[in-house]
C-alpha cells in the first residue's frame, strides 16, 4: 500500500488563508487521499516500513518538513526541504491563480480557458520542482506531486 492515507498541514503559525486559498486546500486534500501514489525508497540499506502513511507537513525554520509516518504513527521518514527551489513557481503560480480568480468573475469562458491553461502549467512545474527535490527521499507520481504542490503553497502563503 504504497498511498498517503492521512494528511496534517501545520499552519499553526501562520497567516490565515483567503477563502480561495483555503478552498484550494481543501480540494487537494480531497482529491491526495481520494487518490495517490507515494513511496518511500530504501536507503543506505534501511529498511523503510511499508506503507499506507500519515503525512504531516509543516515549515519549520524556513524549511519544508516530511514528516512520514506509518498508520500505526511509526515514524517511517522525515525529509526537510530548502524552500527556496520553491519561491519563485510559488510566487508565479498565487499571481496566475490571482488572476483566475479575477477572470472567472468578468471575462468571457475563452478568455478563463487561456488563462486556466497558464495556471495548470505553472502548477505543472510546481510539482516537477517538488519530485526533483524528492529524488530519492520519495517516489511519487504526477498528479500526487501536484496535489502536495498546491498544498506547500497554502503552507508558502502564510510563511
Amino acid at each position: 500500500m504504497s498511498k498517503i492515507v492521512q494528511i496534517d498541514i501545520d499552519d499553526s503559525a501562520l497567516a490565515a488563508p483567503t477563502p480561495e486559498i483555503e478552498q484550494e486546500r481543501r480540494v487537494a486534500v480531497f482529491d491526495l487521499l481520494e487518490e495517490n501514489s507515494f513511496d518511500i525508497p530504501e536507503r543506505d540499506g534501511r529498511e523503510v516500513p511499508a506503507g499506507p502513511y500519515r503525512l504531516h507537513l509543516a515549515i519549520r525554520e524556513r524549511r519544508l518538513v516530511f514528516d512520514v509516518r506509518t498508520e500505526s504513527d511509526a515514524p517511517a521518514a522525515e525529509f526537510h526541504l530548502a524552500l527556496g527551489p520553491f519561491r519563485q513557481v510559488v510566487k508565479d503560480y498565487f499571481q496566475i491563480c490571482e488572476s483566475y480568480f479575477d477572470a472567472v468573475k468578468k471575462l468571457p469562458p475563452g478568455q478563463i480557458e487561456a488563462i486556466d491553461m497558464a495556471r495548470r502549467g505553472i502548477h505543472n512545474e510546481g510539482a516537477r520542482v517538488l519530485q526533483e527535490r524528492l529524488e530519492d527521499k520519495a517516489e511519487l507520481d504526477t498528479d500526487t506531486a501536484r496535489r502536495l504542490f498546491t498544498l506547500i503553497c497554502v503552507l508558502h502563503f502564510g510563511a
